[in-house]
């Protein structure tokens, strides 16, 4: 039997994780490569091993996290791959439903705990209420800034609905699709304070290599599409 190596990498080779409880999937790759241009700092919600904000500083070295989780295993886990990775990012064991902050961001960004059920070994990414979530999320992002989420596609109407009654605009959807013949997960990423409506785009394969191993970010990859 072969055993397991005890690292792993995404985004081919670029980031390198160490193998633990819980290991970032594509989710985070694809959540990362949906960062909108010009911003400095970044909240990441639900940071857990530090998958999404890892790759994000794949796209952009001198960006500035901070990175909340509830779960000091994870945020212990999390600052391993930090140092194996030789960056920075500020961690934080907070809760961003009763966190007392009042600093904002150019951006938020989460991958939610939209699974239901029976929690598992790690107690991530399972029975949060959506909504407050999504609610607790957009309050730290700062006039003009952005929020970015992946998700359980079935819970895509209450974040749209939510985002809008907190007068977030420009909502650029991007559905991804597995084995299924219908979109499993859906990237959805919003503007604070502007009134430009909804753009669904062309769905993408969950397994397209130019996002997972050549790194392209997702508006980089649409504007070569464009231009040929």
């Amino acid at each position: 039997m072969t055993e397991k190596q005890e690292n792993f990498t995404l985004l081919n080779g670029k980031v390198i994780f160490k193998r633990g409880n819980y290991n970032p999937t594509s989710d985070a790759v694809w959540l990362a490569a949906y960062i909108p241009q010009n911003i400095k700092n970044v909240l990441d919600v639900g940071i857990g091993t530090g998958g999404v904000s890892l790759c994000l500083l794949s796209h952009n070295p001198k960006l500035d996290i901070i990175g909340i989780d509830t779960s000091e295993q994870m945020l212990q886990e999390c600052q391993k791959n930090i140092e194996l990775n030789n960056t920075n990012i500020q961690l934080k064991q907070q809760d961003i439903n009763n966190w007392h902050t009042t600093k904002t961001f150019d951006l938020v960004i989460t991958n939610p705990p939209y699974f239901q059920g029976t929690p598992a070994k790690h107690n991530a990414h399972h029975n949060a209420n959506i909504e407050d979530w999504v609610k607790n999320c957009i309050a730290r992002v700062k006039p003009g800034g952005y929020f970015c989420i992946i998700s359980d596609v079935l819970l895509a109407h209450k974040i749209i609905s939510k985002l809008e009654q907190k007068h977030f605009g420009d909502i650029q959807i991007l559905p991804l699709f597995g084995s299924k013949n219908i979109a499993e997960r859906v990237l959805i990423r919003a503007k604070q304070g502007v009134k430009t409506g909804t753009i669904i785009f062309q769905s993408l394969s969950m397994n397209d290599d130019r996002i997972l191993r050549t790194g392209l970010t997702i508006d980089k990859l649409f504007t070569t599409l464009t231009s040929l």
